[in-house]
């Protein structure tokens, strides 16, 4: 199967495109460093040539407001349109499981106005809705360090390792297109403040880690599960602990 990997060099893309070249697929893995660059259509056509699947993957280079709503609008644009013309069949896209339950949220506002536009589009889709990766936790406690405490709220999150989510996205890539949405998550859903000082306690960061319901994630508030995936998940293999202990 003929696959195109855009976002192929960040940290989902390079473990994404080297599981499907291990299972005997063709793909090729793109990015503005090789010359395609989905937000100005530059090498699209040419990288979607022949290709029969479209995986995104790729992500902002800034997150506030403006910009990320424009990166996610105008890639996701151009991409449909380039996989119309090139005949693709599937055309899956990693988003973030409740993005639409974080309303205060720049980077998730944008993350729902990319699946409206993929539910609206012409061609067969399967958006992969994924937690919070281990792999982002310190981000989370650097934003909500203030001198050398971390204030985060008690909300739980169920992060799971990059590793897992590449794994999930060869598997739907290969598959025929839900025209939906799947889960994919962590194994378990634990208080943030809890993951944080767990990951700083392993880091010997001697930070504090102080719980604040009043805290929020990313400027943004939370309440409840927001951000917890519902019933029929795939859940990863790798925990918070053994993805440290690695």
């Amino acid at each position: 199967m003929n696959i195109v990997v855009i976002g192929g060099s960040g940290l989902i893309g390079k473990q994404l495109t080297a599981l499907l070249r291990q299972a005997g697929h063709g793909v090729t893995a793109a990015s503005p460093s090789s010359g395609v660059n989905a937000v100005t259509g530059q090498g699209l056509s040419e990288a979607l040539a022949g290709a029969q699947v479209v995986v995104d993957v790729s992500n902002s280079p800034s997150f506030e407001d403006e910009a990320v709503m424009h990166f996610f609008r105008q890639s996701t644009r151009n991409l449909l349109d380039a996989s119309a013309r090139a005949g693709v069949r599937h055309f899956v896209a990693l988003s973030v499981g409740g993005s639409e339950r974080v309303v205060a949220s720049g980077y998730f506002r944008a993350k729902v106005a990319q699946e409206a536009l993929i539910q609206e589009g012409r061609v067969p889709y399967t958006i992969v809705r994924a937690t919070q990766f281990h792999e982002f936790l310190m981000a989370i406690a650097d934003v909500a360090t203030e001198g050398r405490t971390v204030r985060l709220p008690p909300a739980p999150l169920q992060p799971i390792a990059a590793s897992d989510v590449a794994g999930a996205l060869a598997d739907v890539a290969v598959q025929p297109p839900l025209n939906g949405t799947c889960e994919v998550a962590g194994p378990q859903a634990v208080p943030l403040d809890q993951l944080v000082r767990q990951l700083l306690q392993a880091r010997q960061d001697p930070r504090e880690v102080v719980s604040d319901p009043q805290a929020t994630y990313f400027g943004s508030p939370l309440e409840g599960p927001a951000l917890i995936p519902g019933p029929g998940a795939r859940i990863g293999k790798v925990s918070l602990a053994q993805w440290l202990a690695s």
